[in-house]
């Protein structure tokens, strides 16, 4: 048995949700924060026969989407001044980022 943790972009968890559901797929849902821009996500906990973690992985991809995004991103002379101006970047978010682990017990009570 295997553990994927899939951390997706808020815009894109009720369809990847939806999908994996469709499919037969049960997931526990987990609100997050990502650490680079404090934008709201979404962690999946999905417990799967290895044989389905290709198909699960799969489907995921296929509901989640990267896009282009403007940010104000602090300049490092403007932080080291306190000043509180900063210019706008582009930045890429969204897609899905994956892990899977191995599962040494699974009970469900």
């Amino acid at each position: 048995m295997k553990l994927i943790f899939a951390i997706i972009h808020d815009e894109d968890a009720n369809n990847v949700t939806d999908a994996l559901s469709a499919e037969g797929y049960c997931a526990t849902k987990i609100c997050s924060t990502g650490g680079f821009l404090r934008a709201g996500n979404t962690t999946l906990l999905i417990g799967v026969e290895e044989d389905k973690v290709n198909k699960v992985i799969e489907i995921i991809g296929k509901n989640s989407e990267s896009r282009k995004q403007k940010i104000k991103a602090p300049s490092p002379a403007n932080v080291a001044i306190g000043a509180t101006t900063s210019k706008t970047i582009e930045v890429v978010v969204g897609g899905a980022t994956v892990f899977v682990t191995d599962v040494e017990r699974f009970e469900k009570i």
